[in-house]
């Protein structure tokens, strides 16, 4: 646990040096700075920063280097302590929850994650949590915790495309602001955010658009929520689809989550891939078709049978953007993304397994 108050100490011996003994007013109002600067330090809100590895927290044999370094390879404490100036904005603890690259987040890791946000923002000394998190898959952990919270405490997700030892490395800044933005009133009720490049996103909403550019975090159809400019936090947009306590999904006595696979849709799709799917435990399938949801001829049949052994099939678009509208073959994802589809499809069926109560999941939330 790492406590952070160390900077209002510092300047409360520096007032009360400052005032001549003489006076006569030196001990009161020694005293009455140090009442003032108790009240400054409670008023920080307490944030905590659960770690779990990624670019983030990454290490090149190079500072110039920006690829092929090891992700997870500096711990929380390490983050923390890079970024002094956390200490003006929050009191600070760090937790580790796991340290790898983002593909390595399994469903272990999404309940282990999920449980201990639920634990911390039901006490008291938790005002918003931060989660560090590797960019690759940050959209998919981001968008199951808007799910599965259960607060309307600030929950922010951040990241970095640069390693810790690159030069201009941009986790420290996301970082720093990742806790204000975790840290603010206004952010409060807004459903888990995602914070990098200085914009605001919504779980729901922010996707990665571009292998390795700074600003690849994107909502590109529905715009940022807001952004950070001059220290300041602005928002402009609210999350309108239910999240968080309006959801059903409770993960504290989970420990598995049902198998949901997508399949890529294209030209000439062979039939087979969802017959291995059904064939290898699929709970659900989320197709990501051509265009409004489409798929092949042969797809498109091969979509019944399944739907017709009981497997539900959601279908998404592979574009990126725009809604995927409703469908007589199975469940329309309406604008969530394949990889987001799958993640609703997974936590929908640890409630139900009725197509109806399913799709209307995907037009609630």
């Amino acid at each position: 646990m790492i406590m952070m108050k160390k900077r209002v100490v510092a300047l409360g011996l520096a007032f009360s040096l400052a005032i001549p003994a003489s006076t006569g007013f030196a001990a009161s109002s020694t005293s009455s700075v140090q009442d003032l600067l108790g009240m400054q330090e409670e008023s920080l809100p307490n944030v905590k920063i659960l770690a779990t590895g990624g670019t983030i927290a990454g290490s090149a044999a190079s500072n110039t280097a920006t690829t092929g370094y090891t992700a997870g390879a500096i711990g929380v404490e390490t983050l923390i302590d890079a970024v002094p100036e956390l200490t003006d904005i929050a009191t600070i603890s760090g937790e580790q929850i796991a340290n790898v690259g983002s593909p390595n987040i399994d469903t272990d890791v999404l309940l282990t994650l999920a449980k201990r946000v639920n634990v911390l923002l039901a006490q008291d000394d938790t005002d918003g949590i931060v989660i560090t998190h590797g960019t690759d898959t940050l959209e998919e952990t981001a968008f199951f915790l808007h799910m599965t919270v259960k607060s309307d405490k600030p929950v922010v997700v951040v990241g970095a495309m640069r390693p810790a030892t690159a030069i201009s490395a941009d986790g420290p800044m996301n970082l720093y602001n990742a806790v204000k933005v975790a840290g603010a009133e206004k952010s409060v009720g807004k459903g888990v955010l995602v914070v990098l490049n200085d914009r605001i996103g919504s779980a729901r909403m922010i996707s990665k658009t571009n292998t390795t550019m700074l600003d690849t975090f994107q909502s590109e159809e529905y715009g940022f929520l807001g952004a950070i400019a001059g220290g300041e936090i602005h928002y402009y947009q609210e999350m309108l689809r239910k999240h968080t306590t309006e959801t059903p999904f409770d993960v504290s006595e989970l420990t598995e989550l049902p198998q949901v696979d997508i399949l890529y849709g294209y030209q000439n799709m062979p039939s087979y891939l969802f017959e291995a799917a059904a064939a290898n435990g699929a709970d659900g399938i989320v197709t990501a078709g051509s265009g409004n949801g489409s798929l092949s001829s042969i797809g498109s049949e091969v979509v019944k049978k399944v739907i017709e052994k009981g497997i539900p099939v959601v279908r998404a678009s592979r574009v990126g953007n725009g809604i995927v509208t409703e469908t007589s073959n199975g469940i329309a994802a309406d604008s969530l993304n394949p990889q987001k589809a799958r993640i609703l499809l997974m936590l929908a069926l640890t409630e139900t397994d009725d197509p109806e109560v399913i799709e209307q999941y995907f037009n609630e939330f």
